[in-house]
Protein backbone atom coordinates (compact mmCIF):
# COMPACT_ATOMS: atom_id res chain seq x y z
CA UNK A 1 0.00 0.00 0.00
CA UNK A 2 2.55 2.52 -1.23
CA UNK A 3 0.34 5.51 -0.63
CA UNK A 4 0.56 8.27 -3.27
CA UNK A 5 0.26 11.12 -0.74
CA UNK A 6 3.45 10.07 1.06
CA UNK A 7 4.99 7.12 -0.80
CA UNK A 8 7.52 6.20 1.85
CA UNK A 9 8.44 2.46 1.59
CA UNK A 10 7.61 1.43 5.15
CA UNK A 11 8.07 -2.28 4.40
CA UNK A 12 11.70 -1.69 3.41
CA UNK A 13 12.21 0.48 6.50
CA UNK A 14 10.81 -2.26 8.74
CA UNK A 15 12.77 -5.11 7.21
CA UNK A 16 16.17 -3.35 7.07
CA UNK A 17 18.73 -5.17 9.27
CA UNK A 18 20.01 -1.85 10.68
CA UNK A 19 16.72 -1.33 12.53
CA UNK A 20 14.45 1.70 12.88
CA UNK A 21 16.73 3.84 15.00
CA UNK A 22 18.00 4.47 18.52
CA UNK A 23 17.98 7.03 21.33
CA UNK A 24 20.96 8.17 23.43
CA UNK A 25 21.84 5.79 26.26
CA UNK A 26 20.93 8.40 28.87
CA UNK A 27 17.34 8.30 27.56
CA UNK A 28 16.99 4.55 28.08
CA UNK A 29 14.13 3.70 30.41
CA UNK A 30 12.38 7.05 29.74
CA UNK A 31 8.62 6.65 29.94
CA UNK A 32 6.47 7.59 26.93
CA UNK A 33 2.67 7.51 27.17
CA UNK A 34 0.72 5.68 24.48
CA UNK A 35 -3.03 6.34 24.54
CA UNK A 36 -4.88 3.39 23.02
CA UNK A 37 -4.02 -0.32 22.80
CA UNK A 38 -5.24 -0.84 19.26
CA UNK A 39 -2.91 -1.89 16.47
CA UNK A 40 -1.33 1.55 16.00
CA UNK A 41 -0.70 2.05 19.72
CA UNK A 42 0.80 -1.39 20.19
CA UNK A 43 3.05 -1.11 17.12
CA UNK A 44 4.30 2.24 18.44
CA UNK A 45 4.78 0.88 21.96
CA UNK A 46 6.53 -2.24 20.67
CA UNK A 47 9.04 -0.25 18.60
CA UNK A 48 9.66 2.26 21.41
CA UNK A 49 10.37 -0.64 23.74
CA UNK A 50 12.89 -2.07 21.25
CA UNK A 51 14.73 1.29 21.36
CA UNK A 52 15.07 1.02 25.15
CA UNK A 53 12.27 3.43 26.04
CA UNK A 54 9.45 2.46 28.40
CA UNK A 55 6.05 2.81 26.75
CA UNK A 56 3.15 3.22 29.18
CA UNK A 57 -0.01 2.08 27.39
CA UNK A 58 -3.43 3.38 28.43
CA UNK A 59 -6.61 1.62 27.29
CA UNK A 60 -10.24 2.49 28.07
CA UNK A 61 -11.73 -0.83 26.94
CA UNK A 62 -9.70 -3.85 25.89
CA UNK A 63 -6.64 -4.63 23.84
CA UNK A 64 -7.32 -4.71 20.11
CA UNK A 65 -9.14 -1.52 19.20
CA UNK A 66 -11.00 -1.98 15.94
CA UNK A 67 -9.45 -5.41 15.47
CA UNK A 68 -12.05 -6.60 17.95
CA UNK A 69 -13.33 -10.16 17.76
CA UNK A 70 -16.23 -11.82 19.51
CA UNK A 71 -17.88 -15.13 20.31
CA UNK A 72 -21.30 -15.94 21.76
CA UNK A 73 -21.05 -15.71 25.55
CA UNK A 74 -19.60 -18.84 27.12
CA UNK A 75 -18.92 -20.60 23.83
CA UNK A 76 -15.82 -21.85 22.11
CA UNK A 77 -15.72 -22.11 18.35
CA UNK A 78 -15.54 -19.59 15.50
CA UNK A 79 -14.49 -16.02 16.17
CA UNK A 80 -16.37 -13.15 14.53
CA UNK A 81 -14.27 -10.19 13.38
CA UNK A 82 -16.38 -7.21 14.38
CA UNK A 83 -13.91 -4.66 13.04
CA UNK A 84 -11.15 -5.34 10.53
CA UNK A 85 -11.69 -8.69 8.84
CA UNK A 86 -10.21 -8.29 5.33
CA UNK A 87 -6.50 -7.60 4.94
CA UNK A 88 -5.04 -7.00 1.45
CA UNK A 89 -1.70 -8.61 0.76
CA UNK A 90 -0.52 -5.24 -0.54
CA UNK A 91 -0.52 -4.09 3.10
CA UNK A 92 3.06 -5.21 3.57
CA UNK A 93 3.71 -3.20 6.73
CA UNK A 94 0.75 -4.89 8.40
CA UNK A 95 1.93 -8.31 7.25
CA UNK A 96 5.44 -7.56 8.54
CA UNK A 97 3.98 -7.85 12.04
CA UNK A 98 1.49 -10.59 11.20
CA UNK A 99 4.30 -12.79 9.86
CA UNK A 100 6.57 -11.97 12.83
CA UNK A 101 3.80 -13.12 15.17
CA UNK A 102 3.12 -16.38 13.34
CA UNK A 103 -0.35 -15.36 12.19
CA UNK A 104 -2.09 -17.76 9.80
CA UNK A 105 -4.29 -16.39 7.04
CA UNK A 106 -6.50 -17.65 4.24
CA UNK A 107 -8.13 -15.88 1.29
CA UNK A 108 -11.26 -13.97 2.31
CA UNK A 109 -14.42 -15.22 0.54
CA UNK A 110 -15.16 -11.99 -1.27
CA UNK A 111 -17.74 -12.03 -4.07
CA UNK A 112 -16.65 -13.73 -7.28
CA UNK A 113 -13.38 -14.99 -5.84
CA UNK A 114 -12.29 -18.65 -5.72
CA UNK A 115 -12.48 -18.51 -1.91
CA UNK A 116 -16.19 -17.70 -2.12
CA UNK A 117 -16.92 -20.67 -4.35
CA UNK A 118 -20.10 -19.06 -5.62
CA UNK A 119 -21.77 -15.68 -5.48
CA UNK A 120 -25.35 -14.51 -5.78
CA UNK A 121 -26.00 -10.94 -6.90
CA UNK A 122 -29.63 -9.98 -6.35
CA UNK A 123 -30.93 -6.64 -7.62
CA UNK A 124 -34.50 -5.54 -8.07
CA UNK A 125 -35.75 -8.94 -6.94
CA UNK A 126 -33.79 -10.83 -9.59
CA UNK A 127 -30.97 -13.13 -8.49
CA UNK A 128 -27.92 -14.03 -10.57
CA UNK A 129 -25.78 -17.04 -9.58
CA UNK A 130 -22.11 -16.97 -10.58
CA UNK A 131 -18.92 -18.84 -9.83
CA UNK A 132 -16.85 -16.46 -11.97
CA UNK A 133 -17.58 -13.09 -13.60
CA UNK A 134 -18.09 -14.94 -16.90
CA UNK A 135 -21.29 -16.45 -15.48
CA UNK A 136 -22.96 -13.04 -15.07
CA UNK A 137 -25.09 -11.34 -17.72
CA UNK A 138 -23.38 -8.93 -20.11
CA UNK A 139 -24.89 -5.99 -18.22
CA UNK A 140 -22.50 -6.57 -15.31
CA UNK A 141 -19.50 -6.78 -17.61
CA UNK A 142 -20.55 -3.46 -19.15
CA UNK A 143 -20.76 -1.87 -15.69
CA UNK A 144 -17.35 -3.27 -14.74
CA UNK A 145 -15.81 -2.06 -17.99
CA UNK A 146 -17.29 1.42 -17.46
CA UNK A 147 -15.61 1.51 -14.02
CA UNK A 148 -12.26 0.53 -15.53
CA UNK A 149 -12.64 3.10 -18.30
CA UNK A 150 -13.60 5.98 -16.02
CA UNK A 151 -10.56 5.29 -13.78
CA UNK A 152 -8.28 5.44 -16.79
CA UNK A 153 -9.75 8.50 -18.50
CA UNK A 154 -8.92 11.07 -15.80
CA UNK A 155 -7.02 9.33 -12.99
CA UNK A 156 -3.86 7.97 -14.71
CA UNK A 157 -4.80 4.55 -13.35
CA UNK A 158 -2.47 2.29 -15.35
CA UNK A 159 0.42 4.74 -15.10
CA UNK A 160 0.00 5.10 -11.35
CA UNK A 161 -0.19 1.36 -10.75
CA UNK A 162 2.94 0.83 -12.83
CA UNK A 163 4.79 3.52 -10.85
CA UNK A 164 3.69 1.90 -7.57
CA UNK A 165 4.78 -1.56 -8.74
CA UNK A 166 8.17 -0.17 -9.79
CA UNK A 167 8.48 2.04 -6.68
CA UNK A 168 9.05 4.99 -8.96
CA UNK A 169 8.47 7.54 -6.20
CA UNK A 170 9.09 10.59 -8.38
CA UNK A 171 6.42 9.53 -10.87
CA UNK A 172 3.96 8.70 -8.10
CA UNK A 173 4.40 12.19 -6.66
CA UNK A 174 4.15 13.90 -10.06
CA UNK A 175 0.93 12.12 -11.02
CA UNK A 176 -0.71 12.45 -7.62
CA UNK A 177 0.20 16.09 -7.06
CA UNK A 178 -1.58 16.87 -10.33
CA UNK A 179 -4.75 15.02 -9.25
CA UNK A 180 -5.14 16.33 -5.70
CA UNK A 181 -6.14 19.91 -6.55
CA UNK A 182 -8.29 18.66 -9.41
CA UNK A 183 -10.35 16.18 -7.41
CA UNK A 184 -10.27 17.36 -3.78
CA UNK A 185 -13.73 18.93 -4.15
CA UNK A 186 -15.17 16.16 -6.34
CA UNK A 187 -17.31 13.44 -4.77
CA UNK A 188 -17.16 9.80 -5.85
CA UNK A 189 -20.69 10.11 -7.23
CA UNK A 190 -19.81 13.32 -9.03
CA UNK A 191 -16.79 11.73 -10.65
CA UNK A 192 -18.85 8.82 -11.96
CA UNK A 193 -21.63 11.04 -13.24
CA UNK A 194 -19.23 13.26 -15.18
CA UNK A 195 -17.07 10.46 -16.59
CA UNK A 196 -17.34 9.71 -20.30
CA UNK A 197 -17.80 6.04 -19.53
CA UNK A 198 -20.80 6.31 -17.21
CA UNK A 199 -22.40 9.47 -18.62
CA UNK A 200 -22.84 7.61 -21.92
CA UNK A 201 -24.84 4.87 -20.15
CA UNK A 202 -28.30 4.91 -18.56
CA UNK A 203 -28.49 5.69 -14.84
CA UNK A 204 -29.16 2.04 -13.98
CA UNK A 205 -25.51 1.24 -14.72
CA UNK A 206 -24.30 3.64 -12.05
CA UNK A 207 -27.03 2.38 -9.76
CA UNK A 208 -25.93 -1.23 -10.19
CA UNK A 209 -22.29 -0.31 -9.65
CA UNK A 210 -23.30 1.46 -6.45
CA UNK A 211 -25.21 -1.57 -5.23
CA UNK A 212 -22.67 -4.31 -5.88
CA UNK A 213 -19.43 -2.69 -7.04
CA UNK A 214 -16.64 -4.95 -8.18
CA UNK A 215 -14.12 -6.51 -5.83
CA UNK A 216 -15.37 -6.39 -2.25
CA UNK A 217 -18.97 -5.29 -2.80
CA UNK A 218 -21.10 -2.18 -2.95
CA UNK A 219 -19.72 1.32 -3.28
CA UNK A 220 -22.74 3.60 -3.04
CA UNK A 221 -22.38 4.16 0.69
CA UNK A 222 -19.07 5.79 -0.29
CA UNK A 223 -20.61 7.95 -3.02
CA UNK A 224 -20.46 11.11 -0.83
CA UNK A 225 -16.70 10.62 -0.27
CA UNK A 226 -13.98 12.65 -1.89
CA UNK A 227 -12.96 10.75 -5.01
CA UNK A 228 -9.37 10.91 -3.76
CA UNK A 229 -10.37 8.44 -1.03
CA UNK A 230 -11.42 5.91 -3.66
CA UNK A 231 -8.26 6.33 -5.70
CA UNK A 232 -6.13 5.67 -2.62
CA UNK A 233 -7.87 2.29 -2.28
CA UNK A 234 -7.85 1.11 -5.89
CA UNK A 235 -4.34 2.30 -6.81
CA UNK A 236 -2.75 0.03 -4.20
CA UNK A 237 -5.08 -2.97 -4.68
CA UNK A 238 -6.52 -2.61 -1.19
CA UNK A 239 -9.80 -3.98 -2.58
CA UNK A 240 -8.13 -7.10 -4.03
CA UNK A 241 -6.37 -10.26 -2.79
CA UNK A 242 -7.74 -9.86 0.72
CA UNK A 243 -7.11 -12.39 3.49
CA UNK A 244 -8.74 -13.27 6.79
CA UNK A 245 -6.91 -14.06 10.03
CA UNK A 246 -7.35 -17.64 11.19
CA UNK A 247 -8.54 -17.38 14.80
CA UNK A 248 -9.64 -13.76 14.44
CA UNK A 249 -7.91 -10.45 13.75
CA UNK A 250 -7.64 -9.71 17.48
CA UNK A 251 -4.82 -12.27 17.62
CA UNK A 252 -2.44 -9.68 16.16
CA UNK A 253 -2.69 -7.05 18.92
CA UNK A 254 -2.93 -9.76 21.58
CA UNK A 255 0.25 -11.46 20.38
CA UNK A 256 2.05 -8.16 19.89
CA UNK A 257 1.29 -7.35 23.53
CA UNK A 258 2.92 -10.62 24.64
CA UNK A 259 5.75 -10.82 22.10
CA UNK A 260 9.35 -10.53 23.30
CA UNK A 261 11.54 -9.09 20.51
CA UNK A 262 14.76 -10.88 19.68
CA UNK A 263 16.72 -7.63 19.67
CA UNK A 264 16.27 -5.08 22.46
CA UNK A 265 18.18 -2.06 23.67
CA UNK A 266 18.46 -1.67 27.48
CA UNK A 267 15.76 -4.16 28.50
CA UNK A 268 16.66 -7.75 29.43
CA UNK A 269 15.92 -10.58 27.01
CA UNK A 270 12.34 -11.78 27.26
CA UNK A 271 10.89 -8.32 27.94
CA UNK A 272 7.48 -7.73 26.38
CA UNK A 273 4.88 -4.99 26.55
CA UNK A 274 2.91 -7.24 28.84
CA UNK A 275 5.82 -7.75 31.24
CA UNK A 276 6.53 -4.00 31.36
CA UNK A 277 2.90 -3.44 32.42
CA UNK A 278 2.45 -6.32 34.84
CA UNK A 279 0.10 -7.96 32.34
CA UNK A 280 -2.43 -5.13 32.00
CA UNK A 281 -2.47 -1.72 30.32
CA UNK A 282 -3.14 1.35 32.44
CA UNK A 283 -6.80 2.45 32.67
CA UNK A 284 -8.35 4.79 30.12
CA UNK A 285 -7.31 8.45 29.98
CA UNK A 286 -9.55 11.27 31.21
CA UNK A 287 -7.18 14.25 30.97
CA UNK A 288 -4.06 15.36 29.09
CA UNK A 289 -2.50 18.64 30.31
CA UNK A 290 0.71 20.53 29.69
CA UNK A 291 2.81 21.19 32.77
CA UNK A 292 5.05 24.26 33.12
CA UNK A 293 8.67 24.43 34.12
CA UNK A 294 10.08 27.11 36.39
CA UNK A 295 9.68 30.40 34.59
CA UNK A 296 6.51 29.24 32.85
CA UNK A 297 8.11 27.49 29.86
CA UNK A 298 6.22 24.46 28.49
CA UNK A 299 7.19 21.29 30.32
CA UNK A 300 6.17 17.64 30.31
CA UNK A 301 2.67 16.42 29.53
CA UNK A 302 0.58 15.09 32.41
CA UNK A 303 -1.80 12.19 31.74
CA UNK A 304 -4.60 11.38 34.18
CA UNK A 305 -6.32 7.99 34.08
CA UNK A 306 -9.92 7.22 34.98
CA UNK A 307 -9.06 6.53 38.64
CA UNK A 308 -7.23 9.84 39.10
CA UNK A 309 -3.63 8.64 38.87
CA UNK A 310 -1.40 11.26 37.23
CA UNK A 311 1.93 10.71 35.50
CA UNK A 312 4.07 13.14 33.50
CA UNK A 313 5.84 12.27 30.24
CA UNK A 314 8.20 14.08 27.87
CA UNK A 315 6.24 12.62 24.96
CA UNK A 316 2.75 11.21 24.37
CA UNK A 317 1.39 9.25 21.40
CA UNK A 318 -2.40 9.51 21.01
CA UNK A 319 -3.79 6.67 18.88
CA UNK A 320 -7.38 6.88 20.07
CA UNK A 321 -10.13 7.93 17.68
CA UNK A 322 -9.37 11.62 17.20
CA UNK A 323 -12.84 12.90 18.17
CA UNK A 324 -12.21 11.56 21.67
CA UNK A 325 -9.58 14.26 22.17
CA UNK A 326 -12.37 16.83 22.36
CA UNK A 327 -15.48 14.76 23.12
CA UNK A 328 -14.39 12.45 25.98
CA UNK A 329 -10.87 13.40 27.09
CA UNK A 330 -10.14 16.75 28.73
CA UNK A 331 -7.24 17.83 26.54
CA UNK A 332 -5.39 21.08 27.15
CA UNK A 333 -6.28 23.19 24.10
CA UNK A 334 -2.77 24.62 23.94
CA UNK A 335 -1.37 21.20 22.98
CA UNK A 336 -2.62 21.64 19.41
CA UNK A 337 -2.84 24.65 17.13
CA UNK A 338 -6.27 26.00 16.25
CA UNK A 339 -5.82 24.71 12.71
CA UNK A 340 -5.13 21.21 13.99
CA UNK A 341 -8.13 21.31 16.33
CA UNK A 342 -10.24 22.26 13.32
CA UNK A 343 -8.87 19.28 11.40
CA UNK A 344 -9.66 16.97 14.32
CA UNK A 345 -13.23 18.27 14.57
CA UNK A 346 -13.83 18.10 10.80
CA UNK A 347 -12.79 14.45 10.57
CA UNK A 348 -15.62 12.42 9.06
CA UNK A 349 -16.31 8.90 10.33
CA UNK A 350 -18.20 6.16 8.55
CA UNK A 351 -20.83 4.23 10.44
CA UNK A 352 -20.62 0.47 10.17
CA UNK A 353 -22.69 -2.45 11.39
CA UNK A 354 -22.09 -6.21 11.31
CA UNK A 355 -24.18 -9.10 12.57
CA UNK A 356 -22.87 -12.67 12.79
CA UNK A 357 -24.45 -15.98 13.71
CA UNK A 358 -22.66 -19.24 14.49
CA UNK A 359 -24.11 -22.20 12.61
CA UNK A 360 -23.67 -25.91 13.22
CA UNK A 361 -21.74 -26.55 10.00
CA UNK A 362 -21.06 -24.95 6.59
CA UNK A 363 -24.46 -26.13 5.33
CA UNK A 364 -24.31 -23.69 2.40
CA UNK A 365 -22.03 -26.17 0.63
CA UNK A 366 -24.90 -28.65 0.37
CA UNK A 367 -25.90 -29.14 -3.25
CA UNK A 368 -29.45 -28.44 -4.33
CA UNK A 369 -30.55 -31.57 -6.27
CA UNK A 370 -32.71 -29.50 -8.63
CA UNK A 371 -30.11 -26.90 -9.64
CA UNK A 372 -26.83 -28.69 -8.91
CA UNK A 373 -25.65 -25.52 -7.15
CA UNK A 374 -24.71 -24.73 -3.56
CA UNK A 375 -27.85 -23.96 -1.59
CA UNK A 376 -26.44 -20.58 -0.49
CA UNK A 377 -23.64 -18.28 -1.65
CA UNK A 378 -21.77 -15.13 -0.76
CA UNK A 379 -24.51 -12.60 -1.41
CA UNK A 380 -24.70 -9.00 -2.59
CA UNK A 381 -28.15 -7.45 -2.66
CA UNK A 382 -30.01 -4.16 -2.63
CA UNK A 383 -31.99 -5.41 0.37
CA UNK A 384 -31.25 -4.33 3.94
CA UNK A 385 -28.56 -6.97 4.42
CA UNK A 386 -26.42 -5.66 1.50
CA UNK A 387 -23.43 -8.03 1.99
CA UNK A 388 -23.64 -11.57 3.39
CA UNK A 389 -20.42 -13.59 3.85
CA UNK A 390 -19.99 -17.30 4.57
CA UNK A 391 -16.96 -18.20 6.68
CA UNK A 392 -16.01 -21.86 6.70
CA UNK A 393 -13.91 -23.41 9.49
CA UNK A 394 -13.65 -26.94 8.12
CA UNK A 395 -16.03 -29.79 7.25
CA UNK A 396 -18.69 -30.47 9.88
CA UNK A 397 -17.22 -27.80 12.14
CA UNK A 398 -19.26 -24.87 13.49
CA UNK A 399 -19.05 -22.01 11.02
CA UNK A 400 -19.92 -18.32 10.80
CA UNK A 401 -22.31 -16.34 8.67
CA UNK A 402 -21.92 -12.60 8.55
CA UNK A 403 -25.61 -12.03 7.83
CA UNK A 404 -25.10 -8.36 7.09
CA UNK A 405 -22.19 -5.98 6.67
CA UNK A 406 -23.30 -2.40 6.06
CA UNK A 407 -21.94 1.15 6.14
CA UNK A 408 -23.21 4.70 6.64
CA UNK A 409 -26.96 5.13 6.01
CA UNK A 410 -27.45 1.37 5.70
CA UNK A 411 -25.73 0.84 9.05
CA UNK A 412 -27.92 3.47 10.73
CA UNK A 413 -31.01 1.45 9.79
CA UNK A 414 -29.87 -1.24 12.22
CA UNK A 415 -28.79 1.08 15.02
CA UNK A 416 -32.03 1.09 17.13
CA UNK A 417 -32.51 -2.69 16.93
CA UNK A 418 -31.18 -5.28 19.37
CA UNK A 419 -29.32 -8.35 18.15
CA UNK A 420 -32.33 -10.66 17.99
CA UNK A 421 -34.42 -8.16 16.03
CA UNK A 422 -31.56 -7.59 13.64
CA UNK A 423 -31.26 -11.31 12.96
CA UNK A 424 -35.01 -11.69 12.50
CA UNK A 425 -35.11 -8.99 9.82
CA UNK A 426 -31.95 -10.25 8.15
CA UNK A 427 -33.30 -13.79 7.92
CA UNK A 428 -36.51 -12.38 6.43
CA UNK A 429 -34.56 -10.57 3.70
CA UNK A 430 -32.39 -13.60 2.92
CA UNK A 431 -35.50 -15.79 2.74
CA UNK A 432 -36.62 -13.78 -0.29
CA UNK A 433 -33.39 -14.76 -2.04
CA UNK A 434 -33.18 -18.36 -0.73
CA UNK A 435 -36.79 -19.41 -0.18
CA UNK A 436 -35.97 -23.10 0.37
CA UNK A 437 -33.10 -22.59 2.84
CA UNK A 438 -33.87 -22.64 6.57
CA UNK A 439 -30.91 -20.69 7.93
CA UNK A 440 -32.44 -20.38 11.40
CA UNK A 441 -32.45 -24.15 11.91
CA UNK A 442 -28.64 -24.15 11.76
CA UNK A 443 -28.01 -21.27 14.19
CA UNK A 444 -26.41 -22.16 17.51
CA UNK A 445 -25.82 -19.72 20.36
CA UNK A 446 -26.56 -16.02 20.47
CA UNK A 447 -25.93 -13.59 17.61
CA UNK A 448 -22.91 -11.29 17.69
CA UNK A 449 -23.40 -7.74 16.51
CA UNK A 450 -21.79 -4.32 16.56
CA UNK A 451 -22.67 -0.78 15.54
CA UNK A 452 -19.40 1.13 15.79
CA UNK A 453 -21.05 4.54 15.89
CA UNK A 454 -22.79 3.48 19.12
CA UNK A 455 -19.53 2.64 20.90
CA UNK A 456 -18.45 5.59 23.10
CA UNK A 457 -14.79 4.65 22.63
CA UNK A 458 -15.02 4.97 18.85
CA UNK A 459 -18.18 6.85 17.70
CA UNK A 460 -17.69 5.44 14.22
CA UNK A 461 -15.91 2.71 12.30
CA UNK A 462 -13.18 4.67 10.53
CA UNK A 463 -12.44 8.04 8.98
CA UNK A 464 -13.44 8.78 5.43
CA UNK A 465 -12.73 12.16 3.87
CA UNK A 466 -15.52 14.15 2.27
CA UNK A 467 -14.91 16.57 -0.62
CA UNK A 468 -12.83 19.50 0.55
CA UNK A 469 -11.23 17.59 3.43
CA UNK A 470 -7.76 17.15 1.95
CA UNK A 471 -6.31 20.12 3.85
CA UNK A 472 -7.55 18.70 7.16
CA UNK A 473 -6.09 15.24 6.48
CA UNK A 474 -2.77 16.73 5.45
CA UNK A 475 -2.55 18.58 8.79
CA UNK A 476 -3.36 15.41 10.74
CA UNK A 477 -0.99 13.16 8.85
CA UNK A 478 2.01 15.50 8.93
CA UNK A 479 1.62 16.29 12.64
CA UNK A 480 4.56 14.01 13.53
CA UNK A 481 6.91 16.52 11.87
CA UNK A 482 7.15 19.04 14.70
CA UNK A 483 10.35 21.06 14.10
CA UNK A 484 8.32 24.06 12.91
CA UNK A 485 5.71 23.81 15.69
CA UNK A 486 5.60 26.22 18.59
CA UNK A 487 7.12 24.66 21.71
CA UNK A 488 3.73 24.38 23.39
CA UNK A 489 2.44 22.25 20.50
CA UNK A 490 5.29 19.74 20.60
CA UNK A 491 5.57 16.42 22.37
CA UNK A 492 2.15 14.92 21.62
CA UNK A 493 1.94 12.85 18.43
CA UNK A 494 -1.20 11.68 16.65
CA UNK A 495 -1.39 8.20 15.13
CA UNK A 496 -3.97 5.63 14.11
CA UNK A 497 -5.76 4.68 10.93
CA UNK A 498 -7.93 7.82 11.06
CA UNK A 499 -4.74 9.94 10.93
CA UNK A 500 -3.57 7.99 7.88
CA UNK A 501 -4.56 8.58 4.27
CA UNK A 502 -6.23 5.17 4.24
CA UNK A 503 -8.79 5.22 7.04
CA UNK A 504 -10.18 1.79 7.82
CA UNK A 505 -7.12 -0.14 6.66
CA UNK A 506 -4.82 -1.75 9.22
CA UNK A 507 -1.75 -0.83 7.19
CA UNK A 508 -2.49 2.86 7.86
CA UNK A 509 -2.65 2.17 11.59
CA UNK A 510 0.80 0.55 11.42
CA UNK A 511 2.47 3.25 9.33
CA UNK A 512 1.17 6.22 11.34
CA UNK A 513 2.32 4.43 14.49
CA UNK A 514 5.79 4.25 12.93
CA UNK A 515 5.63 7.95 12.07
CA UNK A 516 4.92 8.73 15.73
CA UNK A 517 7.82 6.50 16.81
CA UNK A 518 10.13 8.50 14.53
CA UNK A 519 8.77 11.73 16.04
CA UNK A 520 9.39 10.59 19.62
CA UNK A 521 12.84 9.26 18.78
CA UNK A 522 13.75 12.55 17.11
CA UNK A 523 12.44 14.61 20.05
CA UNK A 524 14.49 12.59 22.53
CA UNK A 525 17.71 13.14 20.60
CA UNK A 526 17.74 9.85 18.70
CA UNK A 527 18.25 9.13 15.02
CA UNK A 528 17.83 6.51 12.36
CA UNK A 529 20.77 4.62 10.81
CA UNK A 530 22.27 6.40 7.80
CA UNK A 531 21.58 3.35 5.65
CA UNK A 532 17.92 3.16 6.72
CA UNK A 533 16.37 6.65 6.77
CA UNK A 534 12.95 6.91 8.37
CA UNK A 535 9.77 8.71 7.33
CA UNK A 536 10.88 11.98 8.89
CA UNK A 537 14.28 11.80 7.24
CA UNK A 538 12.72 11.54 3.79
CA UNK A 539 9.80 13.85 4.51
CA UNK A 540 10.93 16.81 2.41
CA UNK A 541 11.45 14.53 -0.58
CA UNK A 542 8.08 12.73 -0.31
CA UNK A 543 5.82 15.03 1.70
CA UNK A 544 2.15 15.43 0.74
CA UNK A 545 1.31 18.37 -1.46
CA UNK A 546 0.00 21.34 0.56
CA UNK A 547 -2.99 23.06 -1.01
CA UNK A 548 -3.16 26.86 -0.73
Amino acid sequence: MLNPDFPFPYDEYLSHPAGLGSVPAEMHGTEVAVIGAGLSGLVAAYELMKMGLKPVVYESSRIGGRLRAGRPDGQAGPVADLGGMRFPRSGKSFFHYADKLGIETSPFPNPLTPAAGSTVIELGGRAHYAETTADLPQFFADVSNAWDDCLEERAHFAAMQEAIRNRDLATIKRLWNELVPRFDDVSFSGYLATSKAFSALPFEYREAFGQVGFGTGGWDTNFPDSFLEILRVVYVDADADQHRIIGGAQLIPERLWEHAPGSLAYWPAGTSLSSLHGGHPRPGVTSVRRLKNDGGAPGDIAVTDRWGSVAAYPAVIATCQSWLLSARIDVDESLFSHKLWTAIERSHYMQSSKTFVVVDRPFWKDIDPETGRQVMSTTLTDRLTRGTYLLDNGPDQPALICLSYTWNDDALKWLPLDADERVRLMLHSLKQIYPTVDIASHIIGDPITVSWEDDPNFMGAFSDNLPGHYRYQERLYTHFMQASHEQRHRGIFLAGDDISWTGGWADGAVTTGLNAVWGVMNQLGGSTPTENPGPGDRFEELKPIRLP
